[in-house]
């Protein structure tokens, strides 16, 4: 028996909001119904596929008529708590880009409105349907504990991207909005709970406010030993030296990915180049009868390399999965939360100066 496809109201309509929207147009199990923007009228100009769909720039009235099973929130950060709970409540599912809310008691209201519904709750942590990120923690597990994982993401942005990046900076630092996608990898790593961090960060620009910085690096230690740390910065002066380290040291060797050294073209404010991998270099710390090492480091070559587009796709196909086949989602919920604590945690560490114990 064929399934009705999920009506879907898309909300937000920048650089994620059109890549997910673009995703529900080539799922058949989605049928969009809706766009909705706060400068979205007949006269703006959307990719072709999207055109023909009805255009809203009022949220509430878009739910209120369209009574979507499915709303696809991609705004600022300071409306996703509100427009998550009032989509859950009128018994829609939702699918929302990160962070949840701009407090960990925002991150736990959202939940607790979606399991007191019982709508599925999903959060855009993209790199988890990645194959290559996917492979990079499977062999991170292989490495025993403690694990000592080291992530950053600078990016040298300019023009429209230092735009966008000042936009967010009245509401969110990079440490926060990059910084939930790594931590979120490391809790999936050590699969153990993070209790304490601490963080520094630096205003590098007169164009962002006062109180905001655009550099931030911030140190998390887990229940299991493990530490990790994670650095991001916004602006046209950050160096695009080291600025893709994605590295992870145990007992038993090491796991890198090595997109960097093999593309030294990808700019690191490029949507693609976050995802980006092309190879994972394993090395072994085991030790032959002369000290020398037993294995050769070899490197795992990924073939399977989705652009941006490819892993929205494949996040909202996770979507109709969990929607369609019941998925618990407790584990990615809790994630969630979890990096939340760590990434909010590391901004009132940058403002106190002291550590932050969870």
């Amino acid at each position: 028996m064929m399934r009705k496809p999920q009506k879907v109201l898309v909300v937000g309509l920048g650089n994620m909001g059109i890549s997910h929207a673009k995703a529900y147009h080539a799922l058949a199990g989605f049928e969009i119904v809706g766009l909705c923007s706060r400068s979205l009228d007949q006269q703006t100009v959307l990719p072709d596929e999207l055109s023909r769909y009805p255009r809203f720039s009022d949220y509430d009235a878009a739910l209120q008529q369209l009574q979507p099973d499915v709303v696809s929130i991609n705004t600022w950060p300071d409306t996703h708590e509100t427009f998550a709970i009032k989509a859950l409540e009128s018994d829609a599912h939702v699918f929302m880009e990160k962070p949840v809310a701009e407090t960990v008691e925002g991150t736990e209201r959202v939940i607790a409105t979606a399991k007191a519904k019982n709508r599925k709750l999903v959060v855009g942590y993209i790199l988890r349907h990645h194959p290559s990120w996917q492979e990079f923690v499977r062999q991170a597990r292989t490495l025993g504990k403690p694990l000592v994982m080291r992530m950053n993401l600078n990016q040298q942005s300019r023009g429209d991207t230092w735009q966008v990046h000042k936009q967010l900076m009245k509401s969110i630092s990079p440490i926060i909005d990059c910084g939930v996608h790594y931590v979120d990898m490391m809790c999936l790593m050590t699969e153990s709970r993070p209790v304490k961090v601490h963080a520094i960060g630096a205003r590098l620009s007169d164009e962002i406010a006062p109180d905001m910085y655009n550099y931030g690096q911030l140190q998390v230690t887990y229940e299991d030993g493990s530490i990790g740390w994670y650095e991001a910065g916004w602006g046209p002066m950050m160096s695009e030296t080291a600025y893709f380290v994605k590295d992870v040291i145990g007992p038993k060797g090491s796991v890198s990915i090595v997109a960097a050294e093999q593309n030294p073209d990808m700019e690191s404010d490029s949507i693609d180049s976050h995802t980006k991998t092309s190879a994972i270099l394993c090395h072994s710390a085991s030790l032959d009868k002369k000290s020398g090492l037993f294995h050769k480091d070899h490197l795992i070559q990924m073939q399977d390399e989705p652009d941006h587009d490819a892993l929205c796709l494949r996040e909202q196909d996770f979507l109709l999965k969990a929607i369609t086949e019941d998925l618990d989602l407790d584990n990615h919920l809790q994630d969630a939360v979890n990096s939340m604590k760590i990434v909010l945690a590391a901004d009132q560490s940058i403002r106190s100066g002291q550590v932050v114990y969870l």
